[in-house]
């Protein structure tokens, strides 16, 4: 074996050893997750510190709780967008919420919310159709940093620009200016959106089923999962889910090939919305 070989798989026993001293010593397993997107996040936060390898960020992270907070946050995907994927919001206003509207309250969770964007739009989108004011919406993630920024819904005016053109290619029923007001280059989201969600931590990896919902949204999040992992998330998901209840997944997600794929019927392909049998 050559020497490059020889320093890559060096590099690749070091980043077992990291994840695996995350995980004994602050219960965050993210051994499954999936290996290129860790390994290159994990490169990228090395570069970042005073670190020479990413040996030494293995002491670092068993003597140091901030830097472990500051690696285990550089795993989180908080890049998203208001009404992202504009064609799921009309999928989910035309199949979804005319069965939500049967149920006298609603409890919805929603899994990786990042920073809230998708979470509000829900908001947005229930508000519209009148369901808003009995629905609870369980918003979660590991990352606390971006909960805090979710909580306050505070977007750049780039986003909010963003986001006005995606609410209207889902068919939004209003003005999207109706739900925030700016301040210098920014936009606060109006407090009434945020009456009906709670915030808080959740770990997928590691973290217990979340009561009885409704509706479950965990999208573009299990495309950084093993296939070990995907099960497990989606076991979870199956579990917190009443039965009838409807399961979304980001556009490139399916349930094929997975444990639960004979647990659901597909309800829109293209939105990857998934209804739980009853039966």
């Amino acid at each position: 074996m050559d020497l490059a070989m020889d320093v890559t798989e060096r590099e690749r026993i070091e980043i077992d050893l990291l994840l695996e001293a995350m995980y004994r010593a602050y219960g965050y397993d993210f051994r499954s997750y999936a290996r290129s997107s860790l390994e290159r996040r994990i490169r990228g936060y090395l570069s970042s510190t005073r670190c020479a390898s990413i040996a030494e960020m293995i002491e670092k992270v068993l003597y140091d709780r901030e830097f472990f907070s500051g690696l285990a946050r550089s795993f989180s995907v908080s890049v998203s967008e208001m009404f992202r994927d504009p064609f799921f919001y009309k999928a989910l206003r035309n199949t979804v919420v005319p069965v939500l509207r049967t149920w006298h309250h609603v409890k919805i969770w929603h899994a990786g919310c990042a920073a809230g964007e998708e979470a509000y739009s829900l908001a947005i989108l229930l508000k519209e159709e009148g369901v808003y004011d009995r629905v609870t919406i369980y918003a979660t993630d590991f990352n606390d940093a971006v909960l805090e920024k979710a909580k306050a819904g505070i977007y750049s005016s780039e986003k909010i620009r963003e986001a006005t053109a995606n609410y209207q290619k889902a068919g939004g029923k209003a003005s999207f200016s109706d739900y925030y007001h700016s301040r210098y280059d920014a936009a606060i989201l109006n407090e009434s959106l945020k009456e009906r969600i709670v915030f808080a931590n959740h770990n997928l990896t590691a973290d217990n089923a979340f009561g009885e919902m409704q509706l479950i949204l965990c999208r573009n999040v299990l495309i950084y999962f093993n296939m070990e992992l995907k099960n497990r998330a989606l076991k979870l998901f199956t579990e917190s889910l009443a039965r009838g209840g409807f399961l979304c997944l980001g556009a490139r997600e399916n349930l094929q090939f997975t444990g639960v794929s004979n647990l659901y019927d597909e309800v829109d392909r293209k939105a990857s919305i998934y209804k739980r049998r009853v039966m």
